[in-house]
């Protein structure tokens, strides 16, 4: 079986197109410029935030729970 030329040039661009925006369709759902690096390691700096957002409403909860107590 014969595959057309122009088959094989759209099948290229297709894979093409869908590999360029997958990286800025990361990019732009992350709200970063379009054309940065999209496997930048920021993880440190996520969990560390996230660490800190986990403390804070653990401290609130245990706080909540235990003011009936001291009245």
């Amino acid at each position: 079986m014969v595959i057309p030329s122009g088959l094989k040039k759209f099948v290229a661009g297709l894979i093409v197109g869908a590999v360029v925006a997958f990286h800025l369709g990361i990019n732009f759902g992350r709200d970063r410029p379009l054309l940065s690096n999209p496997y930048e390691k920021d993880v440190v700096q996520r969990v560390k935030q996230e660490a800190g957002k986990a403390v804070d409403q653990t401290r609130e909860a245990i706080h909540q729970a235990t003011e009936p107590a001291r009245k």
